[in-house]
């Protein structure tokens, strides 16, 4: 892959740069080993062209998707791709199921894009939380290809590689249809900003296990030299371990449909779980055995989550450097029933720069994006709330978890690395303009 800094500014000058181009019309799209197809979001897939190697072969039922379809037919084996093509920069997600019944670290492969190894050892059930027959997406950002020829090569580590659909895209840059309609760019020093912020205090284990507490303290949060910092601590606190914050969006920084932007670096490290995501303003809006004064956090007596739903715009654990993850919850598709609906995009300098994490969201889709690379799409099947329930207002939380359920999937948590900060640079929320 390629450093984002400084690099478009590269391109611009050598003339690779292209004009965005709409989210449903990729440069090219494969059904790897199948046949043409048109998937939920739109994406136009031809009929297996450009691939060779390896053998093809068929998955009855590929779960975790919305395009089943793209899934049922795959390659397995010495794969390679050359596909000619306009000189450019390019993202590339990858989809992948593992057809057979295995478990993590059975079949690990390499993939390489012009000659960079861009991918290595890729391991498609233990990225699925070690679900076979279940769909992942793994997207690469900027692709340059100079020679009119986009090539690929798979490399076995241990087992044969796989592969069951590609699409090459330039980058979604959002369009003049957007309005400012509430945000916060840090322009001052202190406390993040009452008027816009609330900042949460909890104890340690209320939610995903996490170790931390939250703390209104400046300690954890605050905003210095224009930036929003969020700083967590090994220290003991109010029967805590860790300490560090979690703040949500008030008043204005709700939205109904629009278009997040939160400027952000991320901490890395074994044991942080750093997140910008949503929830619904009225967590029992589909709650159907609790209401208001019940807990909201995936209990076994309350069901206002995942029934209202989440929306989560970045996940970063950092144990898994450089992978971000975006993701939706709702009654349809949790963790729990083993079949969540979430995208991967491999970004490099997650810890060391800042980079653009956005969301943009009709009554008809979900869109999710780094730096304009949009690397996971969710629609709006028509089958009601269960699968849908995002037609209700949210608000904006950042926070810093430590430890946790996922946290500490990839070992320990690390106590060397102390103190870590999510540094935020600027949130920005959209609505759609009246003459869009």
């Amino acid at each position: 892959m390629h450093r984002a800094v400084f690099f478009f500014q590269y391109l611009i000058m050598l003339g690779f740069w292209g004009e965005a181009v709409a989210a449903t019309d990729p440069a090219w799209a494969v059904n790897v080993g199948g046949g043409a197809y048109t998937g939920v979001d739109g994406t136009v897939y031809e009929a297996e062209s450009s691939v060779q190697g390896g053998n093809v072969g068929e998955i009855a039922a590929a779960g975790s998707t919305q395009d089943a379809y793209l899934y049922q037919s795959y390659r397995e084996g010495d794969i390679s791709i050359a596909r000619a093509l306009a000189n450019g920069v390019y993202d590339l997600t990858f989809h992948f199921a593992e057809p057979k019944e295995t478990v993590p670290g059975e079949r690990l492969f390499d993939i390489l894009v012009e000659g960079s190894r861009v991918i290595r050892e890729l391991d498609v059930v233990m990225l699925r939380d070690g679900n076979s027959l279940s769909a992942l997406t793994v997207t690469i950002p900027n692709i340059v290809v100079d020679d009119g020829e986009l090539t690929i090569a798979f490399e076995a580590v241990r087992n044969a590689p796989i592969l069951s659909g590609l699409v090459v895209r330039g980058k979604v840059a959002p369009g003049p249809g957007w309005e400012l309609s509430w945000s916060d760019d840090f322009d001052y020093e202190g406390r993040p900003d009452p008027e816009r912020w609330y900042v949460e205090e909890w104890p340690p284990f209320v939610a995903n296990s996490e170790d931390q507490g939250y703390t209104v303290r400046r300690k954890n949060s605050r905003v210095e030299d224009g930036i929003l910092v969020i700083e967590a601590h090994k220290e003991a606190y109010a029967g805590a371990k860790y300490t560090s914050a979690r703040i949500r969006s008030i008043g204005g920084g709700d939205m109904h449909y629009g278009r997040v932007e939160v400027r952000a670096r991320l901490p890395g490290g074994l044991g942080t779980w750093s997140a910008i995501w949503m929830l619904p303003r009225d967590p029992y809006f589909y709650a159907t055995n609790c209401g208001p004064g019940d807990d909201i956090h995936g209990t076994r007596t309350c069901n206002a989550w995942p029934n209202s739903g989440e929306i989560d715009i970045m996940e970063y654990v950092g144990y898994q450097q450089d992978h971000i993850h975006g993701t939706v919850h709702n009654e349809a598709h949790y963790f729990v029933k083993g079949n969540q609906h979430k995208g991967r995009i491999l970004v490099d300098g997650v810890e060391d720069e800042f980079h653009v994490y956005a969301l943009e969201w009709s009554p008809e889709r979900i869109d999710i994006f780094v730096d304009e690379t949009l690397y996971f799409t969710y629609m709006n099947d028509g089958s009601g709330w269960t699968a849908w329930p995002f037609d209700q207002p949210y608000y904006l939380i950042l926070n810093l978890a430590i430890g946790g359920d996922w946290g500490r999937a990839g070992g320990p948590i690390d106590n060397s690395i102390f103190p870590v900060r999510m540094l935020v640079d600027y949130v920005r929320i959209y609505r759609e303009a009246e003459s869009r």
